[in-house]
């Protein structure tokens, strides 16, 4: 058996998130306000136990701090097919609270983590800048010296979950000119005085914001990690969710294929089902294999992940890169099978279509990722 094949309990764990994503958290997501927190969704995803998933061990008292990137593509591909909200409130519990357990002190993952996992605190993680988006190195976000601890002043923008998280994953620049070794990372509480923030309209439904920070104190026991050691911590976080992004994406591909399918065996045209034109069975086909291509691919990057293989990095990149490309590719090819309906507001379709865009360019634009790609084959 391959690294990267699922084994029975694999599958059959994936085939009850996404019939618990269709029958209880698809409803609560409906019903959210859009462009906003939807805590009630992040709480039916706590008291169904799949936050706690993605921190196996924590409780009241701690965490074992492990968080298996197998398990977390499980989870994103198979909430995606079924509810892209649920999906994305659960990647946002992840990738803002991962800091924190990888990096954090032990009171600093008592203080949050449980909280997290039962739904019951809302984490962003704070990294983008107006200057600083795909060269996260450039963050101008500063953390000035103040007593044991630091004030931060600067902006960030195009984070998700801001301005109504309960703490921000943070990372500032502490050493100036010091490029990705100067900068640290912070979990912030919100309600620190100088933090402020604003909603941010995006064309998907997600919390997206900016935070200004006007001389926010932070304390020596908020630093995640070692000082100037931050962009270490940054780095880790989305080695661990790139190949996840993939799996996101490819769940929304295998919805979209599914839908593809359905509606090109019961529609007719031209004297027959439209599955028997060869132009449409053949673009099925093709749709079909990119997805299956994809999903290989970003299993094997979670496997590697889990496995401590050193070219994580390429690996991770790789996933992230073909599925999200492929997604793209298979939504729109979805839309031309369906014609002008899927267009309509409220279609599955028209929905998907909206989704699938942002994940090519978030967490690493498709660009970035072929650059690291590129990096790691000359090393």
């Amino acid at each position: 058996m391959t690294a990267f094949a699922l084994n029975p309990a694999q599958r059959d764990f994936a085939a009850e998130v996404r019939a618990l994503a269709a029958s209880r958290l698809r409803p609560v997501a409906e019903s959210g306000r859009p462009g906003g927190v939807n805590r009630e969704l992040i709480k039916a995803m706590g008291d169904a136990g799949l936050l706690a998933r993605l921190f196996p061990g924590v409780t009241a008292r701690g965490t074992s701090r492990e968080i298996a990137a197998t398990e977390l593509c499980l989870l994103r591909e198979s909430l995606a097919a079924e509810c892209t909200e649920a999906e994305t409130a659960l990647a946002l519990q992840g990738l803002g609270a991962y800091p924190v357990l990888q990096s954090g002190r032990d009171e600093l993952v008592r203080r949050w983590l449980p909280a997290v996992a039962a739904g019951d605190a809302v984490p962003a993680f704070a990294l983008s800048e107006p200057g600083a988006g795909s060269d996260a190195a450039a963050l101008t976000l500063a953390a000035e010296p103040d007593g044991d601890g630091w004030r931060l002043t600067g902006e960030k923008t195009w984070i998700s979950n801001a301005p109504e998280a309960d703490f921000y994953t943070v990372f500032a620049r502490t050493a100036p000119g010091a490029g990705a070794r100067g900068v640290s990372a912070f979990a912030v509480p919100a309600g620190r005085p100088g933090l402020s923030g604003e909603h941010i309209e995006m064309i998907v439904p997600h919390p997206v914001g900016g935070l200004t920070f006007d001389g926010v104190p932070v304390r020596r026991d908020e630093l995640l990690g070692e000082e100037n050691r931050g962009f270490r911590v940054a780095m880790r976080t989305l080695d661990l969710f790139r190949p996840s992004v993939g799996a996101f994406a490819v769940g929304m591909a295998q919805a979209a294929l599914e839908a593809a399918v359905r509606y090109a065996g019961s529609r007719v045209a031209f004297g027959g089902p439209l599955r028997d034109q060869q132009a449409v069975s053949h673009l099925l086909a093709d749709m079909a294999t990119r997805t299956e291509a994809a999903r290989l691919l970003v299993y094997a990057a979670a496997a590697a992940c889990d496995a401590g293989d050193d070219r994580l990095t390429a690996r991770a990149a790789m996933a992230k890169l073909f599925a999200t490309e492929t997604a793209q590719f298979v939504v729109d090819a979805a839309v031309q099978v369906h014609g002008a309906r899927a267009l309509r507001r409220g279609h599955l379709l028209e929905h998907l279509y909206r989704e699938v865009r942002a994940p090519r360019v978030y967490e690493g634009a498709s660009e970035v990722q072929r650059t690291v790609i590129a990096r790691e084959l000359y090393r």
